[in-house]
């Protein structure tokens, strides 16, 4: 069971996990966490669970406390759970009839418990509340007509990092950051065959190149997750049909994006396999410190770890097949429907996150949804601060997310949480190099198919 396993923070922000949900639902009520009650004479008595890094948890508990002295009578009790048991303890508060007024949710799980109506439903608060309507459209999580059940925590997009010290011993020019200048496929396997050295100083396009001793590789292969779905899209490829009924990942333009990966490790050599990266690989942050890897794709959260740990680094706009595309995501941020207060927590919600009130922004780990915070030079400068961000940050990141974003498929699908159960270990076997593409996929695709329950509505507003 998914319940067993060890969550990262990547795969609940995501995805979540609606499979913990239902098997968490008999377990041992969480002591010492409140009920979602109001208190007294107006005031407001809310609960905020969350996950997170001990950095997190200090800027979240420091917004908590600056909310509570802006809201005369608030009063806000943050509930921090590590992101390795998060979706078995919201489960067990689900089950106790006791959940949080408000609370971080993978996707699974909060559209499993939005569809048994244990999530407030937004939308007749749009009108008085009209900063909800004004965030990314990919923000929205929808479960019905005129059912909103959330909005993303942040906004969430895939980056190229790469080490600014590498390029430069490698005689490479900083990499593209706009998305008219992206490199193509081959632009980019040959920036990472110069920046792959093994521990004599050559190149895999080189003869003598010893690939059991690498001493820096160009790149990690993105055999999954976010990085593959925004290469896929970019080639034309899918997972799945327009409306999520049909598989679509053995279509020749998905097979042609996981052989090119693939062939990053074992024919262009530029990328470590699975048993050289390790069960146990370091961080992007390390990676990229250490010199392990020259660049990686990765989420915009760990620019956190990098701007934190001083390493040298660049960002660009990831590489391309057909068109220049990122893909945007993000776990949920939701009210539970049991909350005796759901202005005051819909008040609380709308302060968390915006970048006024939340340092996370600031900070690297979180993109806002709002629309001005990437129209608007000034606003944009209230979150990318020009002496921490890296240079091009507007350009590589922010206009892409707007322009070039397309929303993870794992976000809209139905049934996600079960799909990735079968999926992502064949996916695997594609860096394992257990066979060519396209068998992988055939083999998978009778699996696959039966859970395929569609996608999840999408409204304007």
């Amino acid at each position: 069971m998914i319940g067993q396993t060890r969550l990262s923070r990547r795969q609940l922000f995501t995805t979540g996990s609606a499979a913990v949900l239902a098997a968490g639902l008999g377990s041992t009520v969480l002591a010492g966490c409140g009920d979602g009650a109001g208190g007294s004479g107006g005031r407001s008595d809310l609960t905020f669970m969350y996950w997170g890094s001990a950095f997190e948890k200090k800027a979240i508990d420091d917004m908590l406390k600056k909310y509570a002295g802006e809201h005369d009578g608030a009063n806000v009790k943050p509930m921090f759970v590590p992101v390795s048991n998060y979706p078995t303890k919201v489960s067990s508060l689900v089950a106790a009839n006791t959940p949080p007024d408000i609370g971080y949710l993978g996707t699974g799980q909060m559209y499993d418990l939005a569809a048994k109506g244990l999530i407030l439903n937004l939308f007749p608060y749009l009108d008085k509340y009209p900063d909800l309507k004004d965030r990314l459209p990919s923000s929205y999580f929808w479960y019905g007509k005129d059912k909103l059940a959330a909005n993303q925590l942040a906004m969430g997009v895939q980056i190229l990092y790469y080490n600014t010290d590498a390029f430069s011993a490698a005689g490479l020019d900083p990499a593209p950051f706009t998305a008219a200048t992206a490199w193509s496929w081959d632009d980019f396997v040959q920036a990472a065959d110069k920046l792959t050295l093994d521990q004599n100083g050559k190149h895999p396009s080189e003869d003598g190149f010893d690939a059991g001793k690498v001493k820096q590789f160009g790149t990690i292969a993105p055999a999954g997750g976010a990085a593959l779905y925004s290469l896929l899209r970019s080639n034309g490829g899918d997972m799945v049909n327009e409306d999520g009924t049909k598989f679509a990942l053995d279509s020749a333009e998905a097979v042609d994006v996981l052989k090119k990966i693939q062939d990053l490790i074992y024919v262009h050599r530029v990328a470590p396999s699975p048993a050289q990266l390790g069960k146990n690989a370091p961080t992007t942050s390390v990676q990229l410190q250490t010199k392990r890897v020259g660049m990686i794709i990765d989420g915009n959260w760990t620019l956190l770890d990098l701007m934190e740990s001083k390493v040298p680094f660049g960002v660009g706009v990831l590489p391309k097949f057909q068109e220049p595309l990122t893909m945007t995501g993000g776990a949920a941020g939701a009210i539970f429907a049991k909350t005796k207060q759901p202005e005051e927590a819909i008040e609380l919600y709308l302060y968390y996150n915006d970048p006024e009130h939340v340092d996370l922004f600031k900070d690297g780990l979180w993109a806002p949804l709002q629309k001005k915070y990437y129209t608007d030079q000034a606003e944009i400068d209230k979150w990318v601060l020009k002496d921490k961000y890296p240079a091009n940050f507007r350009t590589a990141v922010v206009e892409p997310t707007l322009k070039n974003g397309v929303t993870d498929w794992g976000q809209q699908i139905k049934n996600a949480d079960r799909i990735h159960q079968v999926l992502d270990p064949a996916l695997e076997q594609v860096g394992l190099n257990k066979g060519a593409p396209m068998d992988i996929v055939k083999a998978l695709k009778p699996k696959m198919q039966p859970l395929l329950q569609g996608k999840w509505p999408t409204q304007e507003l």
